[in-house]
């Protein structure tokens, strides 16, 4: 295959794509869940010789469809979305054919210097102090881990990433249970360890309580372990929670701790100037992390971490051997440096055009739509027999469940089994609910209310 090949058969791909979109409200939203039923259907072995595209193309169009959790359908209404407009599709398709890589200034300048940009203009959106830079990531998980291997570098005066751990004090670092497990998962990596993940009890409202917190840092500082830092919820994974976040945040500077603001999902909806309130001092906090891939219409990968100060970062991550230096330009941005890995991909791209092509007045309406969309679709549930609403909803989140833990897991597998529409499952408050989360790119009322609807017939 070569670029006369690609030219064609990106047409091609270009009409699948366009029937494969013009027909989600057809296909059931997840695929039958039937182990090994797609890898049956390829060959065991690769090819020796080069075959016909027509036959490859006839493969894909055959086997991988029908095998598939249908991330874009309008009915998807698990997890979170990873959205993915059709401005941000065809910017990726520029984004592929360019190739570019994008470790430093040098090996893409247009690459580095767009995504400053980006960077800048996101800030605006949301409402954030000009003090504000960042980068992009590929998830949440990258940018928390970043973070925590920042806060445990600059309590350790950086002597960390020469010496390792073994001679420094026991690491203790805070969140409250509401976090997303990715903060469990950096403090792994990080090698602070599980058990030093200090869990912090929340109130009613499921906020990190800042008595609690304080009186945990103080407690550990007396017995001897190092506080490196705070990771605040905005928008939790299972409920939507959101901690106190003034507050919160006036607790860890008291104690000298730098303060990471877990925003992946809730943070696209702070371009609506009436749900700032939800995460009120925000501009406080050293850094912060939100996808636009989940909300924004950006396809994934993206994810946006800002920063008030990027120097401690850059300090821990960076690394510039001889072969990554620009002649003459020591102060150039090589966004390599403030994340983990050295490979970059364009991300910003599609955030350019996404954000040109619906324009914020845009953005806003849907994610409006969607908070209005899920309360009805919540206030329709309520009025069934037998449903009881668990969470309330934050934002675009709540949770329902019927008599008891079978009976939800019951009617779940059966709407799933179903295909209309597809949720998830969380256990809150030891109990098993049912998870529904309103945010899909092209979704419609009529869309949203069809949960009310599948629901009733299959209780």
């Amino acid at each position: 295959m070569d670029h006369d090949d690609l030219h064609h058969w990106s047409k091609r791909a270009a009409d699948w794509a366009h029937d494969y979109h013009a027909t989600l409200r057809d296909r059931p939203v997840r695929a039958p869940l039937t182990p090994g039923a797609t890898a049956s259907q390829i060959a065991p072995a690769p090819p020796e010789d080069a075959e016909n595209m027509e036959e490859i193309f006839a493969d894909f169009a055959r086997i991988i469809p029908g095998g598939l959790t249908h991330w874009q359908h309008p009915r998807f209404f698990a997890y979170f979305p990873a959205n993915a407009s059709p401005a941000s599709m065809l910017a990726e398709q520029l984004a592929n054919a360019i190739a570019a890589q994008g470790m430093l200034w040098q090996t893409s300048p247009a690459v580095t210097e767009l995504e400053q940009v980006m960077i800048r203009w996101l800030a605006q959106a949301l409402g954030l102090p000009e003090h504000f830079t960042g980068t992009i990531h590929d998830s949440a998980t990258t940018a928390t881990l970043s973070a925590v291997l920042t806060m445990r570098e600059q309590a350790l005066d950086w002597a960390g990433l020469q010496q390792g751990l073994s001679a420094h004090p026991r690491l203790r670092l805070y969140a409250s249970a509401e976090t997303h497990s990715s903060v469990d998962k950096a403090a792994r990596i990080a090698g602070i360890g599980q058990e030093n993940l200090v869990k912090i009890p929340t109130n009613a409202t499921l906020s990190m309580k800042p008595g609690a917190l304080a009186g945990a840092i103080a407690a550990d500082r007396a017995a001897g372990f190092l506080p490196v830092g705070v990771i605040l919820c905005a928008g939790g994974t299972s409920v939507g929670a959101f901690d106190r976040i003034a507050d919160c945040i006036a607790v860890a500077k008291t104690a000298g701790l730098p303060v990471h603001v877990d925003a992946a999902w809730a943070g696209s909806a702070m371009i609506c100037p009436e749900f700032r309130d939800l995460w009120l001092g925000v501009d406080g906090a050293d850094s912060i992390v939100f996808n636009p891939h989940k909300w924004l219409g950006a396809q994934f990968d993206c994810a946006v971490q800002f920063l008030a100060d990027p120097g401690p970062q850059i300090r821990t991550l960076g690394l510039r051997p001889t072969y990554l230096e620009t002649a003459g330009r020591e102060e150039i941005t090589n966004f390599n440096e403030w994340t983990v890995p050295l490979g970059r991909r364009f991300r910003a791209l599609k955030l350019w055009f996404t954000l040109r092509a619906y324009g914020l007045s845009g953005l806003r309406t849907r994610i409006r739509n969607h908070v209005e969309w899920a309360r009805q679709a919540r206030d329709a549930l309520a009025q069934l027999p037998g449903v009881t609403i668990i969470t309330e909803p934050s934002l675009s989140l709540f949770t329902f469940a019927l008599g008891s833990d079978a009976e939800t897991e019951s009617l779940l597998t059966r709407i799933n089994d179903d295909g209309r529409i597809y949720l998830t499952q969380i256990r809150h408050a030891g109990r098993y609910v049912i998870r529904v989360q309103v945010g899909q790119f092209d979704c419609t009322e009529a869309d949203v209310m069809t949960i009310p609807q599948v629901v009733a017939e299959l209780m």
